[in-house]
């Protein structure tokens, strides 16, 4: 959470400095490319494949053993990751031009965002190793560390713009030099807590061991899946370069709001989810394995569902105060309100999507998240052709929504078909019940933020408006979630106070 409201601050300095400007586009643009390898060998497919592989070696090996086979994995994967990093660099013209061909008709817009790309490069290394280190804390149920990883690289980008942009000719180098701090200070934060769990590695010669090698296997698909995955961002990125100047932009901000619920909520349970359902899977406990995924679903239903409604009806309330300042204008706050209004529609699919995906992923099954987002991509690419030309840049994260409920279609009925039945008609009462909860909270919220002037009122009056709306809202959906004796919410006090004890 704390992560998340510091990466709303980098967004605001951000859009305060830049905007949805040239510099921006580049920017953005360049910094997705080592992203996408981030995740196609870092936390996309490294940890799923680590964990479960890790877990079971865990249980039946001593101490030292599991130390050992930490050291020989970060050997082989270091080596790994500075040959992909050097690669990159290389072809880096190429990665550009397949991301965002229609920057070649601006002057200097493609050049740049090449230049940009090279020099983000290296940030791959260190969060590729960061992703190892998750895998390994994950699987001896260590969360905090990971999960506070990426504060580090909001501040940096934040302290760097501020401090820094002063001293380039062209002020977007700042940030650079932000994602290259910030991937540095990721992977060394995770230090002291490997040393802590006494799983600090020990480079060493033998860095291909039987351990190692099932990983990699695993990974191959797992990379696959990501990668299809992967293609959805490349395939918008490449529509919105070729759609008016500042599109991107207006995508990636908008992208930023919903992946807060996500991050928080969806991406939190779904990586609390997967040692436990892991370790469900080696020892066979099918009904506790059943018992947690139906619990994980219900539950991320219960947050997101009223967190989508709050940001169809709060969206351009939230743009306003939180990026409309310096080159960010009220135009801009229009067209990522209505990218946002899209995006929202797929939140639950794409937080539903990751549990899914991790129930796969612990059975040893990465081949059936690999065809149905295979299919999903597909379906991504009709959407975008059909919806880009009458709704530009809204068109294509309309898109993305659609593709991501098309995944997990697929996804539900495959795992259905294997386990049998884990208590849909459970979930299906629940988001019903949560989807009238949220519409009655929504009407509320809309009603009192419709007193703000988001056009031209002033931060503090408007502050006092959308804090004002959604205390309400959050208010009113515990109040009706309880007068409907709600299992979730019961659920998460329960935990609440498990916690405070």
């Amino acid at each position: 959470f704390i992560s998340r409201i510091l990466g709303f601050l980098r967004d605001m300095v951000i859009a305060a400095v830049f905007g949805t400007s040239f510099y921006a586009d580049a920017f953005f643009v360049a910094f997705k490319i080592p992203n996408l390898f981030r995740k196609l060998v870092g936390e996309g497919s490294l940890t799923v494949a680590f964990i479960p592989v890790f877990t079971e070696y865990m249980g039946g090996h001593s101490r030292e053993d599991t130390k050992r086979l930490v050291g020989s994995a970060f050997s082989f994967f270091a080596i790994l990751l500075f040959i992909i990093t050097l690669v990159g660099i290389a072809l880096s013209p190429f990665f550009v031009d397949l991301f965002s061909p229609g920057f070649v008709k601006t002057a200097g817009k493609l050049d740049l965002t090449i230049r940009l790309t090279r020099f983000m490069f290296p940030y791959l290394f260190f969060i590729g190793l960061v992703a190892l280190c998750m895998g390994v804390l994950n699987s001896v149920r260590h969360f905090a560390g990971p999960a506070m990883s990426p504060l580090w690289l909001n501040v940096c980008i934040i302290l760097s713009v501020l401090l820094l942009t002063p001293y380039f000719g062209r002020p977007v180098y700042a940030l650079v030099v932000g994602v290259l701090c910030g991937g540095i200070v990721q992977f060394t934060f995770q230090l002291p807590f490997l040393k802590h769990t006494g799983l600090m590695p020990v480079f060493t010669k033998d860095i291909f061991p039987e351990p190692v090698r099932r990983i990699s296997f695993l990974m191959v698909p797992a990379v696959l899946g990501v990668g299809v995955h992967q293609l959805n961002i490349l395939i918008t990125t490449r529509f919105a370069s070729m759609l008016p100047s500042g599109s991107v932009s207006y995508l990636y901000y908008a992208d930023r709001l919903v992946q807060f619920p996500l991050g928080v909520f969806g991406i939190a349970l779904s990586t609390a989810l997967l040692p436990t359902i892991s370790e469900q899977s080696f020892k066979k406990d099918w009904a506790g394995f059943k018992d947690s995924l139906s619990y994980s679903i219900r539950l991320v239903a219960f947050i997101l569902i009223p967190s989508t409604a709050g940001l169809i009806v709060l969206g351009r309330p939230v743009i306003s105060l939180i990026f409309q300042h310096g080159a960010f204008n009220y135009n801009d706050t229009v067209n990522t309100s209505n990218a946002l209004f899209f995006y929202s529609l797929g939140l639950i699919a794409f937080a539903w999507v990751r549990i899914l995906a991790s129930a796969f992923y612990s059975l040893k099954d990465l081949s059936t998240p690999v065809k149905a987002a295979a299919v999903a991509v597909f379906a991504n690419i009709i959407f975008s052709l059909i919806f880009m030309k009458p709704l530009k840049h809204g068109g294509l994260a309309l898109a993305t929504s659609l593709a991501s409920l098309v995944n997990f279609i697929i996804l539900f009925w495959f795992l259905r078909v294997r386990l049998g039945r884990f208590g849909v008609r459970g979930i299906l009462s629940s988001v019903v019940k949560t989807g009238l909860i949220s519409c009655v909270m929504a009407g509320i919220v809309y009603y009192i933020s419709s007193f703000g002037d988001w056009v031209h009122g002033g931060v503090f009056f408007n502050t006092m408006i959308l804090t004002g709306s959604i205390i309400t809202g959050v208010t009113v959906f515990i109040l009706l979630a309880y007068a409907f004796e709600s299992s979730e919410l019961k659920a998460v006090i329960q935990v609440l106070r498990l916690k405070t004890n």
